[in-house]
């Protein structure tokens, strides 16, 4: 077993995906242990702060990365498995910002009414007991939170030497904001250049589906994951897997057409896993499937579409990826 360590620092961290030499380089069945930053690249250190004052807008949610991965090739598919996600610091942040979120106006959605208020609230972060504890800003009202950390942007370089900003997801991945990427699952990307180029960053305590007010617990991480390679297997969108279910994913606008996206991509997912056609994949995951919200903020939406694994009577997705990644996750875990 091979493990790396990447921890940028200040001025190490990227904005884009796409673009840039990567950081370091891997082989297929390597573990990397990644720290990321929050998405306000620790700016925000008090309650008091507003991030509209202290983080310019492009240096918003740095990633870690790129992560180089020998061999791999257009074409492909890179598996990533999240063997842990542990806080860095003893804080999480959240907020609201004006313009940004899914029930206020924002640039795309313009009204005339007024912007939100810009507030922030701090999360003690307690490792030991597991938990995040919530305080309203204007009253008295406190409670613990189970945290269940994950990380809101992952992805690869996007295809024909394109350049793309961290916040907008789309089929390299990117700024998805599910809470499905979280320990335990394995998501996969379709490789788009030379290397895939793996960055990832964003990492959240824990998230409600769809991110509604547009931010999570935002918080640094300690993250390590665990990486392979699946020859000529990319699918059109990022996928996801965990013990399970099998999960696929959709960004774009509208919200209807980013639904859509994810549901045909499960379908055909279990077309080819069952070797059923595609009507009757429909009916199945008509009636079997679930279709939680990733993010309804971005500039692209996410939806994410889930079906569970018994329903594929012991058919495995890409020749078992997942458990081997698991067992690996195990081994690194167990040293």
């Amino acid at each position: 077993m091979v493990v790396h360590k990447l921890a940028p620092q200040p001025g190490e961290y990227s904005y884009v995906f796409g673009g840039r030499e990567p950081m370091i380089s891997i082989k297929p069945g390597d573990i990397v242990e990644v720290s990321t930053e929050d998405c306000f690249g620790g700016r925000v250190t008090s309650p008091d702060q507003l991030p509209s004052e202290v983080v310019p807008f492009n240096e918003m949610n740095p990633v870690s990365g790129p992560i180089e991965v020998a061999g791999a090739e257009p074409g492909d598919m890179l598996a990533v498995h999240f063997v842990s996600i542990v806080p860095a610091r003893k804080y999480a942040v959240s907020c609201v910002l004006p313009q940004f979120g899914a029930l206020t106006g924002t640039r795309e959605t313009a009204t005339l009414n007024e912007s939100l208020e810009e507030r922030v609230w701090f999360y003690d972060i307690d490792l030991e007991n597991w938990t995040a504890s919530f305080k309203a800003r204007n009253s008295d009202f406190r409670l613990q939170l189970p945290l269940d950390p994950m990380h809101g942007t992952v992805g690869v370089a996007p295809a024909g030497g394109e350049v793309r900003l961290v916040m907008t997801p789309s089929t390299h991945g990117g700024n998805m904001d599910t809470p499905e990427a979280r320990t335990g699952t394995t998501l996969y990307l379709p490789v788009n250049v030379a290397g895939a180029m793996l960055s990832l960053g964003d990492g959240h305590a824990r998230q409600g589906e769809g991110e509604v007010c547009g931010t999570g617990l935002e918080s640094a991480m300690n993250s390590v994951i665990a990486v392979d390679l699946i020859k000529e297997g990319a699918a059109a969108w990022p996928r996801l897997e965990n013990d399970d279910f099998i999960m696929s994913t959709g960004s774009t606008r509208p919200l209807e057409d980013a639904y859509r996206t994810s549901q045909k991509d499960l379908i055909a997912w279990t077309s080819d896993l069952t070797g059923m056609d595609l009507l009757d994949s429909y009916q199945l995951v008509s009636q079997m499937g679930l279709a939680p919200a990733a993010n309804v903020c971005d500039p692209n939406y996410t939806m994410v579409a889930k079906l569970p694994k018994w329903t594929l009577q012991g058919a495995q997705a890409y020749g078992g990826a997942h458990s081997r990644l698991r067992k690996a996750a195990e081994d690194y875990t167990a040293r």
